[in-house]
């Protein structure tokens, strides 16, 4: 696809990226939140793994370069380059080099269904989506920067961004309808899409990690047969409901371990491990240590913790 030029023209993408640090910079915050609904700030300085259960987002990195894991696929994307996320996932990541003089920096918006919806009745039609895996990285072009740019420029206006940034993120959201990660954007706001009816079983996952996982009950739940659920939910989410849900488990045991020392076997419990021995042997397989020693090292501050990623 050629790229598109717009009539009143647009700066380059270097000089937009140096402006996106700068205000990403200023801005960010550990909890990544902003005054901006929906619009998130990272400026992490480490380098050290992070597992988080992420949401719909689009993620551009205006500063370094992350690689992501979700099952045994792994994306990677830098400067310039932005990542798609269309449903809750469990991922691993690392920023690559980040440090304290260069930190990596990203801007984060929440994809909400609700704002894509009525945007899909203007947008071109488009046919169906090759990939089915719900995350997906590619350029970020210089229409979806300068949109960005302006997005975040309002965090300086704050009077200014109540009626402004509604209308600069539906802009963002027309730039992915009609750029490469359509076709992905587009299963977000339809509500009978496949995505939409797997979301319905995530979410299910998602709030309920401790019970057992019914195959039958979730793909009722997600309005298909028990194979055709399992041949999508493998599709989006590159993993079986099982291993979703111990991955889910196991980050939700670790967070409650930093806040509850020395109940490595309740915590287990409470996450829905039966066995304390598989418990730990997953854990240990998952984070790289026992469970009560990385506890300790992340209560010690040896490995960080209290700062928000994006993915």
């Amino acid at each position: 696809m050629a790229p598109r030029v717009l009539a009143w023209g647009v700066r380059t993408s270097p000089d937009l990226l140096a402006e996106i640090r700068d205000l990403v910079a200023t801005h960010a915050r550990p909890d990544l939140r902003t005054p901006i609904d929906g619009l998130l700030l990272s400026a992490i300085a480490t380098a050290e793994p992070d597992h988080s259960l992420t949401e719909p987002l689009l993620v551009v990195l205006a500063q370094g370069g992350k690689r992501l894991l979700l099952g045994e696929e792994v994306f990677t994307y830098r400067a310039g380059q932005c990542l798609v996320v269309t449903a809750d996932l469990p991922v691993t990541g690392h920023f690559l080099g980040a440090t304290p003089r260069t930190p990596a920096l990203g801007v984060g918006l929440v994809l909400r269904p609700a704002v894509i919806a009525p945007l899909l009745l203007a947008a071109p039609a488009e046919p169906r989506s090759r990939s089915t895996t719900a995350i997906a990285t590619g350029e970020a072009g210089p229409e979806l920067l300068d949109a960005v740019a302006r997005l975040l420029r309002l965090l300086d206006h704050p009077a200014d961004a109540p009626v402004l940034a509604p209308l600069v993120e539906r802009e963002i959201l027309w730039w992915l309808l009609t750029g490469p990660h359509g076709g992905m954007i587009r299963q977000i706001g339809l509500a009978d899409s496949g995505l939409s009816q797997v979301s319905r079983a995530i979410r299910w996952i998602r709030d309920n990690y401790a019970e057992p996982v019914r195959i039958a009950e979730l793909a009722r739940l997600a309005a298909m047969s028990p194979s055709a659920f399992h041949r999508h939910f493998r599709a989006v989410t590159v993993m079986s409901p099982l291993q979703f849900q111990k991955r889910i488990r196991l980050q939700e045991a670790r967070s409650l371990l930093v806040a509850r020392p020395g109940g490595v076997a309740g915590v287990g419990h409470l996450v829905g491990y039966d066995s304390p021995t598989q418990f730990s042997r997953e854990y240990r397989r998952l984070f790289g240590a026992p469970p009560g020693q990385d506890a300790a090292r992340l209560r010690a501050g040896t490995a960080p913790q209290g700062v928000r990623q994006l993915p």
